[in-house]
Order: C-alpha cells, then sequence, then structure tokens
C-alpha cells in the first residue's frame, strides 16, 4: 500500500500542475480575447467600410456609362432624323417643282388623298375654300 501511496500522490500533483497550466492558458486566451476582439471590430468594420466606397464607385462608374451609352444614342437618333428629313425635303422639292410650284404639289396631294379614301361622298372644295353642300339632296 504505500507503493500506491506515492503514486497517488504525484498523480494528484500532475492533476494540480495540469489543472493550474489550463487555468494560466485560460487566463491568457481570456486576455488575448479582450484585447483582440475590438481591435478585429475595427478591422472588420474598415474592410466593411472600404467594400461600400468600392460597391459606390462601381455604381457610378456604370451611371456614367449609361448616362454616356443615352447621349450618343440620342445623337445618332437625331443625325439620323435630319438625315430623313433633308432627304424628304429634297424629295418634296422635286416633286414640287415638276408639279409647276407649290399649289400643283397640294393640289397633287390632295388627288392622293382622295384616292386613298374610301367615301361615298367628296366635297371638293370652291374658289373660297368652302365647300360645296348638297343640302337638298339630304331632304330627300
Amino acid at each position: 500500500m504505500s507503493k500506491l501511496k506515492p503514486s497517488l500522490e504525484s498523480m494528484m500533483e500532475s492533476k494540480s500542475g495540469c489543472s493550474l497550466a489550463a487555468l494560466v492558458i485560460g487566463a491568457l486566451v481570456l486576455v488575448g480575447l479582450l484585447i483582440g476582439w475590438p481591435q478585429y471590430r475595427v478591422y472588420q468594420q474598415r474592410l466593411a467600410g472600404e467594400a461600400a466606397l468600392a460597391e459606390a464607385q462601381s455604381s457610378r462608374q456604370v451611371a456614367i456609362l449609361e448616362a454616356r451609352a443615352k447621349k450618343e444614342s440620342a445623337v445618332s437618333l437625331a443625325e439620323a432624323e435630319v438625315i430623313r428629313a433633308e432627304g424628304a425635303a429634297k424629295a418634296n422639292k422635286i416633286l414640287q417643282d415638276s408639279l409647276g410650284g407649290p399649289e400643283g404639289y397640294l393640289r397633287y396631294l390632295q388627288i392622293q388623298a382622295l384616292e386613298e379614301s374610301k367615301a361615298q361622298m367628296i366635297y371638293v372644295p370652291t374658289e373660297a375654300g368652302l365647300p360645296v353642300t348638297e343640302a337638298k339632296r339630304l331632304d330627300q
């Protein structure tokens, strides 16, 4: 039994040494967390701020590029409209000159409009610009 006693005492001493070491390690970890955690939060917030700034700059660049594309599109559409209008003006000028001036061209446009309409009754304006009415025909 005396042999068991020293081994129990040595085990007790080694257990108390382990628990003391564990307590010291735990205290060091706790001190490390108390010091490191606030610094980590500051670091984390700085990274979040940098990410938000990068996203805002990217969104701004996208908005600028979209605005440039819209501007270029509007300029191109305006140029195309000017070219179309110039072509129509030239065509109208050629027709007008070949039909004897503006009056002849207007008469030509009137005839075209009459051909396209599917009306049963057409009123042709007189010299004063007023249509001739047939009031007596409607009384029947």
